[in-house]
């Protein structure tokens, strides 16, 4: 039915079109994303690393290795991200400058996903008398946190905004250790930021001596450091029993940041956003739902990826497939996209080519006896006769071994009429000349 030989000469070159456009399409498509990757949190009692903990084992069900590495803050995982010893990282507010373009592609090639949570700037002093303003501190002993962490250079900033001299009463104190200190009142007071079901925050609220101060100026900060937002902590909401706090006290608070590498894949990308939103999107103490995950602090520029998510939501497939599918499937379409393209067309056009291969083995037998047939009836010689009829003989022989299909089979018997048509005009012609 087929002819291989003329399937082959037709369909080689279209496998070639075919492949060149493959070969360009695969240009186009990113590798499998990788099914381990690196996070760098905090200390192990901070609220960095247990939600770490809980984006691990999201990511677990989708087949991706969450390796949660602790850090001494904000600042330790900015330089593990740049040299890549870390594929994404919590960064708090305030610690890297904002780009005067928010357009622009970062120097060291990072992006935020955006802000997950807020952090609450708490600050814990020792005295009868309420303090409303960071300028009251000014010659106390005051915890701002270790070397490195991103509550020691946002304390920094606030008091350096206040004409606090930085000194040695600055103390690398935090967490459970700062609270210790103050409690037994070898410091004035210090600088807390952690959530507000934090053990250390709970420890405080209730210590007898120590009092939480109240920013009278949040409005203020709000507006001189774009990254701070201004919370309220309600009138009794630590005791209700006690009435404590006696009024409502007002707050400042950083976001904590999800930063990640400019090179890490898409997909993942996609994934954190998601692990994100079942983390972090519900109601909180300070939250509405739906608030987080979202591009509250522009400490970096948003990632394309994030950017896309926050408008659409999850990609189509990742919505109904599991992950690896979803991967797989978005892969395999940029390759067949293009290559649908080329082959459809090529498909429809091949039929019409291979025909004309097929018929042109017929021609060019045709084109031997339309000469001939113009020799006999223009330029009769009969001392060509035997030479006519050689080659009357040499076309018959080529049309009856012609390797054509069965379906262009007439071609060969049509031809072989024509030949004996020929022949019987080249014994009219004989006739004649005799």
């Amino acid at each position: 039915m087929l002819s291989l030989r003329d399937l082959f000469a037709t369909a080689w070159w279209i496998a070639l079109i075919v492949g060149i456009g493959f070969v360009v399409a695969w240009q186009f498509v990113k590798p499998a994303p990788p099914s381990h990757i690196v996070i760098s949190t905090g200390g192990e009692g901070g609220a960095y690393y247990q939600f770490a903990q809980r984006y691990a084992a999201i990511l677990a069900r989708s087949g991706v290795t969450l390796e949660v590495r602790t850090s001494n803050g904000s600042r330790q995982n900015i330089k593990r991200l740049e040299k890549g010893e870390a594929d994404v990282a919590f960064v708090q507010g305030g610690v890297i400058e904002p780009p005067a373009d928010p357009d622009a592609v970062p120097d060291n090639d990072l992006y935020s996903l955006g802000s997950v949570f807020y952090e609450p700037i708490w600050v814990f002093y020792r005295g009868n008398k309420p303090l409303t303003r960071l300028t009251d501190l000014r010659g106390k002993r005051i915890a701002i946190g270790q070397e490195g962490s991103g509550i020691r250079r946002l304390a920094r900033q606030l008091l350096e905004a206040n004409e606090i001299e930085i000194n040695d009463k600055l103390l690398p104190l935090d967490g459970l250790d700062a609270a210790e200190e103050l409690q037994q009142g070898r410091i004035d007071a210090a600088f807390i930021i952690a959530a507000e079901n934090a053990p250390v925050v709970q420890v405080l609220l209730r210590s007898p001596g120590v009092r939480l101060m109240n920013f009278t100026q949040a409005n203020a900060y709000q507006r001189r450091f774009p990254f701070l937002t201004r919370l309220t902590l309600p009138q009794g909401v630590a005791d209700l029993v006690r009435d404590y706090p006696p009024e409502d006290i007002r707050l400042l608070a950083p976001t904590a940041n999800l930063v990640v590498r400019g090179d890490l894949h898409p997909a993942l990308q996609t994934l954190l956003l998601q692990a994100a939103s079942e983390v972090h999107g519900a109601s909180g103490f300070f939250q509405s739902a739906g608030e987080f995950p979202s591009y509250m602090d522009p400490l970096l520029p948003l990632s394309p990826e994030a950017a896309r998510y926050y408008k659409s939501g999850p990609p189509f497939l990742q919505r109904y497939l599991p992950f690896w599918l979803a991967v797989l499937f978005d892969r395999t379409i940029v390759l067949l996209v293009p290559f649908l393209a080329l082959l459809i067309p090529l498909l429809r056009f091949a039929p019409a080519l291979y025909s004309w291969r097929v018929r042109a083995k017929v021609f060019r037998c045709y084109g031997e006896l339309r000469s001939l047939d113009d020799d006999i009836r223009q330029r009769f010689d009969i001392a060509q006769l035997a030479d006519y009829r050689r080659r009357l003989d040499a076309l018959d022989e080529a049309a009856r071994e012609l390797h054509i299909p069965l379906g262009f089979s007439d071609l060969a018997y049509t031809l072989r009429e024509h030949v004996n048509l020929v022949r019987h005009i080249l014994e009219q012609q004989e006739q004649q000349a005799s």
